[in-house]
């Protein structure tokens, strides 16, 4: 008993060895995350701010005065700050699970990136082998169930303050995102009565919990590393890569018909390879309560998904405009 108690303290000490040595990293990509994110939402504040001038002219001129408006870059702050604690609540869902089995796993590594949203996401490097099916399923539902719960708010909240503005189409210069259904059942229940020809124009706090539940439905599909691999792999064993090939081929139809990145996301994903590794306890099925949080996570993906998260932008739409 004293040796496994100090075998315990050993691996302790070892894992905040291991932080303390990449610490640096972790604090530098994430405040750039945070400039990254802050920009991207000083142009979400000035669309939002804008919109009667966006109603007018879709690609309006910008000003310095626009940019300087206090109102724009205090909803670009709160922005970067509504996304990046729900990806951080995400991962740290993730990585304090790993602490309390003990297992190694570094801080977040958060991506700063000039894309529509500001980041690529967050990840946490797992670095040691996962042995027990209710350790693997505790890892992966801990990331997507706190990034949901944490979006829910942000997305009701959000949507209570966004307007209703003529529609932009692509061609005008408009961006159109798509809706999943936790969405379009928010949305009619706060605008009851959308007029034909009419957008909601998303507040920047809205579009954080928009984009906290897509990375939340991302996460979840049931194939290889991501963490719908692992709670699809502790609850089906097995017959989870049966599952994952079927999402891959949906992957690629979903790329041809609805959005085109759904064929990047399928060969990354076929690259990196659709098999789980083993656990030692195959045979040993979860407990009754984890079954039942598998289908609130099943339930949760259904009403995250988005098919088109930008409308417009499906194979077949990419070739047209090509050969016109």
């Amino acid at each position: 008993m004293e040796e496994k108690r100090e075998a315990t303290v050993y691996e302790e000490k070892s894992l905040l060895s291991s932080l303390k040595k990449t610490v640096w990293i972790n604090i530098l990509l994430f405040v750039f995350t945070i400039i990254s994110t802050i920009l991207v939402g000083i142009s979400l504040s000035i669309n939002f701010e804008y919109t009667d001038v966006l109603a007018k002219n879709p690609r309006p001129s910008l000003t310095l005065e626009m940019v300087k408006n206090p109102q724009v870059i205090a909803l670009g702050i709160i922005y970067a700050l509504v996304l990046m604690g729900i990806l951080l609540g995400h991962e740290l869902g993730h990585f304090l699970t790993c602490r309390y089995y003990s297992i190694n796993a570094t801080l977040p590594y958060f991506i700063p990136a000039p894309t529509l949203i500001g980041t690529l996401g967050a990840f946490i490097k797992i670095k040691s082998p996962i042995t027990r099916k209710h350790q693997l399923f505790d890892i992966g539902v801990a990331g997507p169930l706190t990034g949901f719960i944490l979006s829910m708010p942000a997305l009701i909240y959000g949507l209570s303050l966004s307007k209703l503005t003529p529609s932009i189409s692509p061609e005008e210069g408009g961006i159109a995102f798509g809706e999943s259904l936790l969405l379009r059942i928010l949305g009619n229940m706060i605008f009851k009565n959308v007029p034909p020809g009419h957008d909601v124009f998303l507040h920047p706090v809205a579009f954080a919990g928009w984009v906290g539940i897509l990375v939340t439905s991302f996460n979840l599909f049931p194939v290889g590393q991501l963490d719908g691999g692992h709670i699809s792999y502790a609850l089906l064993g097995l017959k989870s890569r049966k599952v994952a090939n079927i999402f891959l081929v949906i992957f690629f139809v979903m790329g041809i018909f609805f959005w085109a990145g759904w064929l990047i996301w399928a060969l990354i994903i076929f690259f990196l390879g659709l098999r789980h590794p083993p656990i030692v306890d195959e045979a040993t099925p979860l407990s009754a309560g984890r079954r039942i949080i598998g289908f609130v996570m099943v339930l949760i993906f259904i009403l995250s998904f988005i098919p088109d998260p930008i409308k417009g932008l499906d194979l077949l739409s990419l070739l047209r405009r090509i050969r016109l």
